[in-house]
């Protein structure tokens, strides 16, 4: 497939599913959880979490991660995302207000909350998976 319908295929399963896991690297080993996306149209990926979490310490420490999303229909054969990245932490006002929803008020006092940062996942190769017969491709960031 040309790198557009890849672009495309790969931009469907990031716009119908939000959850997926992350999986960051302490002391060299992989330590992954469920974390909600939100998604742009440059591919990057955006989670909320608390600053003082494992994950905001070990992204710190080692800013390789790695995510797995979609594969949550029927089970055996379903279209998901391998995708390898860099994260960085943001802390800007601007893009918390663009991803804050009601449901995070279980885990933050507003769009304010000084422990509420944004993981910005920078993706340098996304792959797209069980996606027909023409998969796995490789999209290079």
């Amino acid at each position: 497939m040309n790198q557009e319908e890849l672009k495309k295929k790969i931009y469907n399963v990031m716009d119908q599913h939000k959850v997926g896991t992350l999986a960051t690297v302490k002391d060299k080993k992989p330590h992954a959880r469920y974390m909600t996306f939100s998604n742009d149209e440059d591919f990057s990926f955006f989670t909320p979490t608390d600053r003082d979490t494992h994950k905001a310490e070990e992204i710190e420490e080692n800013p390789h991660v790695h995510i797995l999303l979609g594969y949550e229909g029927e089970g055996y054969g379903d279209t998901y995302l391998e995708v390898q990245g860099q994260a960085k932490i943001r802390d800007d006002q601007k893009m918390k207000d663009w991803l804050w929803s009601e449901q995070m008020e279980r885990w933050f006092s507003g769009k304010g909350d000084p422990d509420y940062i944004v993981l910005e996942i920078m993706p340098e190769s996304i792959r797209l998976m069980n996606a027909d017969g023409d998969t796995p491709e490789s999209l290079d960031l």
